[in-house]
């Protein structure tokens, strides 16, 4: 196996061109364990860690733009205000040791159904800004999963940053797991409220092939929740919200879960989630009338 070790961004996108079938690098939470489990051995690795502006983030008008060297720790501590959902499934991933070397743009590059950071990215509307020598460009994240641990990045493309729309409204995370930490989801899902345009954004997690949001949902509360008049949330809503997040999963029995626990488990959080984003929204005044029990 070959370590290239590039000390800028122009040499990590010629090395890759030079050599595509080359695995970036960064944090190696995802790429180590592939490698020590000997589920694959690539022919080179191409760490990134060098390369300082991968570890920058700044933010344009009302977007962040989070450097592919960003670690989760940095989300959650400071981009938190910013980015409420991100920052709360980055407190989901793995330990404080993970956090410290784990990326969003590591959970990207991998790919699986079940990366906490998929949900609330799908459901911010978030963008993949993706670079080779041939130039830059920014794929949306509904378009970047194209499969199972599979990505739309092209063979000689890197993932220079990830766009995220800053928070206008309430957002959340919720994660099933067989413990409360140190897990990989059973099944997840996020939700982001974007009142100024009468809309919310979903995405589900570990329950399909592929990360996805919930679109008919989406529809269902951008034409009957009450954006103007803020009255209480209709039990009822909420109830057909989680039922159709359920309807847009498509999972499969497997050793963390069988795929009915995680329709039933996905229309419980829906209604949770969103009941505590209305909550939030309206100051307080809707009670609760999601139905907090187990899942």
């Amino acid at each position: 196996m070959d370590f290239l070790r590039p000390a800028s961004w122009a040499d990590a996108l010629e090395l890759k061109a030079a050599r595509p079938e080359a695995t970036p690098i960064q944090g190696g939470t995802d790429v180590m364990v592939e490698i020590n489990l000997d589920k694959g051995r690539p022919s080179a690795l191409l760490d990134l860690t060098p390369v300082a502006e991968l570890a920058e983030w700044s933010r344009e008008g009302g977007t962040l733009r989070i450097g592919a060297g960003v670690t989760y720790t940095r989300v959650i501590a400071e981009l938190g205000a910013w980015l409420p959902g991100l920052a709360q499934a980055s407190r989901t991933v793995g330990s404080p040791q993970i956090r410290n070397r784990g990326t969003v743009a590591g959970n990207l590059g991998a790919a699986s159904p079940a990366g906490d950071s998929h949900p609330p990215l799908l459901a911010s509307g978030a963008l993949v800004e993706a670079e080779s020598v041939r130039g830059a460009r920014l794929i949306p994240i509904t378009e970047f999963y194209t499969g199972v641990k599979r990505n739309a990045l092209e063979p000689d493309e890197l993932i220079r940053a990830v766009r995220v729309p800053v928070a206008t409204g309430p957002q959340y995370f919720s994660k099933i797991g067989p413990r409360n930490a140190m897990v990989i989801a059973v099944c997840s899902f996020g939700i982001a409220l974007h009142p100024a345009e009468r809309r919310a954004g979903t995405g589900i997690g570990s329950a399909a092939p592929t990360p996805r949001a919930a679109p008919a949902a989406e529809e269902l509360l951008a034409a009957e929740l009450d954006w103007e008049g803020r009255s209480a949330l209709d039990p009822a809503l909420a109830r057909r919200f989680g039922e159709l997040v359920a309807g847009a999963a498509a999972p499969i029995d497997d050793v963390r879960g069988r795929a009915a626990y995680r329709l039933h488990a996905l229309a419980v959080m829906a209604r949770r989630t969103l009941g505590w984003a209305w909550n939030d929204y309206t100051g307080g005044h809707t009670g609760d009338h999601t139905g907090r029990g187990a899942a």
